[in-house]
């Protein structure tokens, strides 16, 4: 019991130690008092070697939407995306009675008018704001499913209704439409609001004067189409396919979106209604990335260097020396530090269109890469670790020891059961460092910050770091910590 607190006081001690930079040398009197119970050993391995590879397709969080075409100056590549999203009706929704409704289509009630407005995040830079861009909005002939998987290479082309509604829409960043004194209100987000006024076919071939009253009088009819969100998406409105047709250099987070259905009610005082359908975090959305695939394999050939890239574009590849770790005798140790850090190489393109720089990274085994995402895993500081742009311009990961413990018991149990085990994983000690983006909640009895998911980066990011194969800078180096007890 006292050599196993001891271990963990000097593991702790370790741990701590790591966060600084000074050398790990000569550390071994440090750590504890009684230091001639414990064999200290520090190490330092230069031979890690790096590469860019293509991310493919990633997982899409379901719950973001980005829209939006832009170039990046540094490689000349476009980066395009596109979006699906379903809409949901509340469950307070009501309509005054069909008779009340001033409005009218064939004998029944009717909307005046029916939108949809994207607002929209940050611009992605100020001065693209009033870039003329063009999208088409087409209606979903059935719905996206829950209970599926969607990555970026997700088209939903397919699903598009053949004869269903289509709008092209015109738009900046910057609403032209809205006056000075609107856009300085303290509420105001910039938008897109798409009309849907035109004369509108349902599938059954019923004629309606635009979307708003097809809602309306189905709404009449089947009140029970409108309790929840699945039987609103598969009965009444599927939802819609974001395309970008034209124009360039607009690129945003959707922020939030909504379907409004307004109409006027004959009552003692005549007044006007919205009936609004949001976008919520509830219902579905998809992602649809596009970017220059043959930029990407010129990236991935470059061995100057090793880049990161967002969104679904290239990730930097990383091969630990577990074996040489782990080799010389040390077998038997405890690792309590092992410290890497990637160096950023600036960006030589000097543009005010130059994509910005990821800020949190992760680091996991490659082969766990699919299963982290899809079973929307945590960042455990076991086998996956996060790190964050420093002040020094670099990604520092201070202990990663428990990875590298990992890797090697996963290889040495491997070849227990196989002899080929290390043939057949040939990916057994390489880590990804894969840009990503964090949800996070907070503790309502206090400020703290959980992260509760981890997505896959969808903003725009690009950076290099130091290494590849012909690495021109100073070497990236993993500093590792031992410590075993004496015999």
């Amino acid at each position: 019991m006292i050599q196993s607190k001891l271990l963990w006081g000097v593991i702790a001690a370790a741990m701590m130690f790591s966060s600084c930079d000074e050398q790990t040398y000569g550390i071994g009197d440090s750590l504890i008092n009684d230091a001639d119970q414990l064999e200290i050993e520090a190490k330092t391995f230069s031979n890690i070697a790096t590469r860019t590879v293509k991310s493919g397709a990633v997982l899409a969080p379901t719950r973001q939407c980005y829209f939006g075409k832009v170039k990046d100056p540094e490689t000349n590549s476009y980066i395009k995306s596109e979006f699906t999203t379903q809409f949901k009706a509340l469950e307070s929704i009501y309509i005054s009675p069909e008779e009340n409704i001033i409005g009218r289509y064939n004998g029944r009630a009717a909307a005046d008018s029916c939108d949809i407005v994207l607002f929209l995040g940050a611009a992605f830079k100020d001065k693209d704001s009033l870039f003329a861009m063009k999208m088409r909005v087409s209606e979903l002939d059935i719905p996206i499913e829950e209970n599926q998987l969607y990555y970026t290479d997700f088209d939903p082309a397919s699903l598009v209704r053949a004869d269903g509604l289509k709008k092209d829409k015109m738009f900046s960043y910057a609403d032209l439409n809205a006056s000075d004194a609107e856009k300085a209100a303290q509420d105001y987000m910039a938008n897109v609001r798409i009309k849907l006024n035109s004369p509108y076919t349902a599938k059954d071939g019923t004629p309606y004067n635009n979307y708003g009253t097809y809602v309306m009088q189905q709404y009449y009819d089947h009140p029970e189409y409108f309790t929840n969100a699945y039987l609103f998406n598969h009965y009444i409105c599927p939802g819609f396919y974001f395309q970008l047709t034209s124009g360039l250099g607009v690129y945003t987070k959707i922020y939030k979106m909504g379907m409004n259905v307004y109409y006027r009610v004959d009552s003692d005082e005549d007044y006007s209604a919205t009936l609004t359908f949001p976008g919520t975090e509830e219902v579905l959305q998809t992602i649809k990335i596009t970017n220059d695939e043959n930029v990407l394999n010129d990236l991935e050939s470059i061995d100057t260097c090793t880049y990161m890239k967002t969104p679904a574009g290239l990730f930097t590849e990383v091969t630990l020396p577990v074996e040489d770790i782990m080799g010389g005798g040390h077998q038997n140790d405890s690792l309590v530090g092992a410290k890497i850090s990637f160096q950023r190489i600036n960006n030589n393109v000097q543009s005010e269109q130059s994509l910005g720089v990821p800020s949190n990274i992760i680091m996991l085994p490659k082969d766990s890469i699919t299963n982290f995402f899809e079973q929307h895993k945590s960042i455990d500081s076991k086998t996956v670790f996060t790190a964050s742009l420093g002040s020094n311009n670099a990604y520092v990961f201070n202990n990663i020891s428990n990875l590298v413990a990992n890797l090697w018991k996963t290889k040495t149990e491997g070849e227990k059961e196989d002899s080929q085990w290390t043939a057949n994983h040939p990916d057994w000690n390489k880590v990804l460092l894969v840009p990503v983006s964090f949800v996070t909640s907070t503790s309502s009895s206090s400020s703290t910050q959980t992260i509760t998911r981890v997505n896959n980066s969808m903003s725009l990011s690009s950076t290099m770091l130091v290494g590849g194969s012909n690495n021109r800078h100073d070497p990236i180096e993993l500093h590792i910590v031992y410590a075993k007890f004496k015999k």
